[in-house]
């Protein structure tokens, strides 16, 4: 339990806790070791002090350190990642629902990174929390001479707070020390927890008698810009759009947008596909990524129910569909989670005006529990294929907060027979898994139907009836700089719907953590069975034909220790694949000579020797991304890509942000080649184009 203090006037914001309100404040300083002995005191003392007034939230953060001169602080960068320094986190569940919360993110420089936890499930790439939020708050750090200290400040407007008296909020804060990959948290410090289980989160009491907290955000934007495709005249578009955000009440926010525009958006990594199936691109587009776990419908392993890049980008070129508006509503009713969309696009192209509306609604249970339901409407202008329906149920259940069991049920409805025969147009599925510090498992059966067709979603493969289990021991042997060794096995079996042989899979996997964050991911054998029933092209004039392959393969993974300016990894797999051999090859290096400028290089070398014409051949994907940032607030980040495999090899993204207000940018922007990759299986050819930028936004409050 911890307690905010009143305050008549805000304290001074500059990073240091010179100024005597803090002393107000009774610090919190019971924090709990997660990584690496579990329940153990921090090997560094944390003081976290928490004032209010009647507009704003304060917290004044003391991270002591015995060695400041090893803090490590090199990320000037908002919303990146920033685990490779020490940081520090504030969850916030303002509506102390214990189901989900804002998360506020510093480092000893005071840089800001800021997202949600929605239903205690962290972001898709790993991280504690889903980035795709972004608030309006103020911080600054320094680094002292007994470790670092921070200020932050909270508007009530950026939660969306209205509730003014006998406040009580979810609250949970963590400290991660670099250098010595330690994670110290004041609740939920198990290491199966970690600060997404929001339902062990401790409290806050004392904010009583505040202002009005209504969001209500509008953020016009201009866009200029030059556009040229291959094959096309140049076009010199000016056009401007608006997003608006509004509070309804504590518990829900309306977003609209109208003329929506993505030219800021971070552009994709060229991906060479080795396998039959689609490519996972995880969405990077702020509108959609905004409250994006709200609309998760999760049906095994990367395949979604909801997948919003196939709104407003073409699946199979990459190519911009432009949005003409959307509307969404996110929040809770009561012990009940809601998200409903609506998006209108435009045609272009080959790509027919389309409508897309989404409907999720979630019942609360018990702790990490839930009931669901989600329905998806498509509307073309294609004649073929004029609309697309989607419906399912779903539901997590979690026993004695170890157990979990997870279940769906989802049909399609279209006018497309996408098997071109007979069969259901369903996908059932149920798994149950088990989470300890020594043991990791699940079991899952899942069965698609030859004619399941999400046009929404994204779905791997079809016509299939799976098998899955998965076992992983984990063990912490009394061996210097090792901190945790995994044994993993899993089977996947996955037949037809006519039980003919479709794919097949069993591994044996070696991973070791090492206490300064190297690590190792060795696959001992990777044993394959795939059918292949279209000839699969995989580079140029190439074709894998038709056919039951069997082959095995290996692979050795090492990463560096993240605790130094210098890191590394490599990767190497070989063995057979399609009746040939290949042998993947990749390195990635990072610099951070400073705190401004940091610069990483990645390479990766595919050596083909198939029993085809042309067989024999090599592809290299490469990329150099160099960022150098002036201050917290001007950011210039450059990137350039080479593929092989393509007849315009190489692509390059230049990009220049500066944050002139909170949440106002003006972005100068040059890109060359495809700004989004695409997701069909095949390596389908992409769509080149040059363009220049200037794109400038301005968020107020009415």
């Amino acid at each position: 339990m911890a307690e905010a203090v009143r305050v008549d006037h805000a304290p001074k914001l500059d990073g240091s806790l010179d100024d005597p309100l803090w002393q107000l404040a009774k610090p919190i300083t019971d924090f709990r070791q997660k990584e690496p002995y579990e329940g153990q005191p921090p090997t560094e003392k944390t003081e976290v002090r928490i004032l209010y007034t009647r507009r704003a939230a304060y917290f004044g953060i003391h991270c002591y350190d015995s060695e400041p001169s090893r803090i490590v602080a090199t990320e000037l960068r908002r919303d990146v990642s920033q685990d490779l320094d020490d940081h520090f986190e504030i969850v916030i569940d303002s509506n102390h629902n214990r189901r989900g919360g804002y998360v506020f993110e510093i480092n000893a420089l005071g840089t800001q990174s800021d997202g949600l936890i929605v239903e205690e499930q962290g972001g898709t790439d790993g991280c504690d929390f889903d980035r795709g939020w972004d608030g309006v708050w103020t911080s600054e750090a320094h680094i002292t001479a007994d470790g670092w200290t921070a200020t932050i400040e909270i508007p009530f407007t950026t939660l969306n707070f209205t509730k003014s008296n006998s406040v009580i909020w979810g609250l949970n804060l963590k400290r991660f020390i670099r250098r010595k990959n330690e994670e110290d948290l004041w609740s939920a410090y198990r290491r199966t927890f970690g600060i997404t289980k929001v339902s062990e989160a401790g409290e806050l009491k004392g904010i009583t008698d505040i202002g009005s907290g209504r969001l209500f955000i509008v953020k016009p934007y201009g866009l200029a810009r030059y556009d040229k495709q291959t094959g096309q005249d140049p076009k010199f578009p000016l056009t401007g759009g608006v997003d608006v955000k509004y509070g309804i009440n504590s518990n829900l926010v309306l977003n609209l947008t109208g003329n929506t525009d993505f030219a800021d958006t971070e552009v994709d990594l060229e991906p060479f596909n080795l396998t039959p199936f689609k490519v996972f691109i995880p969405e990077k587009r702020q509108f959609f990524l905004e409250n994006a776990g709200v609309f998760n419908f999760d049906i095994g392993d990367q395949d979604q129910l909801f997948f919003s890049r196939q709104i407003g980008i073409d699946p199979v070129t990459g190519q911009q569909v432009p949005i003409n508006g959307g509307v969404r509503l996110t929040g809770s009713i009561g012990r009940t989670e809601l998200g409903i969309m609506d998006v209108d696009t435009r045609s272009s192209g080959p790509n027919p005006y389309a409508n897309y509306a989404v409907v999720r609604l979630k019942e609360s249970l018990w702790s990490g529990s839930y009931i669901g339901v989600m329905g998806i409407d498509k509307r073309s202008g294609n004649p073929q294929d004029s609309f697309n329906q989607t419906g399912g149920v779903d539901t997590r259940l979690v026993f004695f907060k170890d157990w979990i069991v997870d279940a769906h049920a989802a049909g399609t409805n279209s006018p497309v027979n996408i098997s071109g025969a007979s069969g259901s147009a369903t996908d059932v599925g149920a798994s149950l898994s088990y989470r300890s510090n020594w043991l990791d498992g699940i079991v899952e059966r899942r069965k698609i139907g030859p004619n399941f067709n999400p046009e929404v979603g994204f779905i791997e493969r079809t016509d299939s009836n799976e098998t899955y289990g998965d076992l992983t021991f984990k063990v912490r042997p009394k061996i210097s700089g090792v901190r945790e060794l995994q044994f993993e096995g899993f089977i996947l079996h996955a037949p037809d719907t006519h039980n003919q042989v479709s794919t097949q899979e069993w591994q044996g996997t070696f991973r070791a953590e090492f206490n300064n964050g190297a690590y190792s991911d060795d696959d001992i054998a990777d044993v394959f069975t795939q059918r292949i029933t279209t000839p699969f092209h995989i580079y140029k004039n190439v074709f894998i034909p038709n056919g039951l392959y069997h082959f095995t393969r290996h692979q050795l993974t090492y990463g560096s220790g993240q605790n130094h300016r210098f890191t590394y990894n490599f990767f190497e797999r070989w063995g057979g694949y399609y009746g040939g051999t290949l042998n993947e090859f990749r390195v990635r290096i990072n610099y951070r000579p400073t705190a401004k400028f940091s610069i990483s290089a990645s390479e990766t070398w595919d050596r083909f020797r198939l029993p085809l014409p042309n067989g024999n051949f090599s592809v290299v994907l490469a990329s150099l991304q160099a960022n150098y940032s002036f201050n917290r607030f001007l950011a210039f980040t450059s990137l350039i890509q080479m593929d092989t495999s393509n007849t315009q090899a190489v692509s390059a993204n230049l990009r220049l942000r500066y944050n002139y207000r909170p949440d106002s940018d003006l972005y100068i922007i040059y890109n060359v080649g495809t700004q989004f990759a695409s997701i069909a299986p095949d390596n389908p050819p992409q769509v080149r184009e040059t363009r220049f930028a200037v794109k400038w936004t301005y968020s107020f409050s009415p």
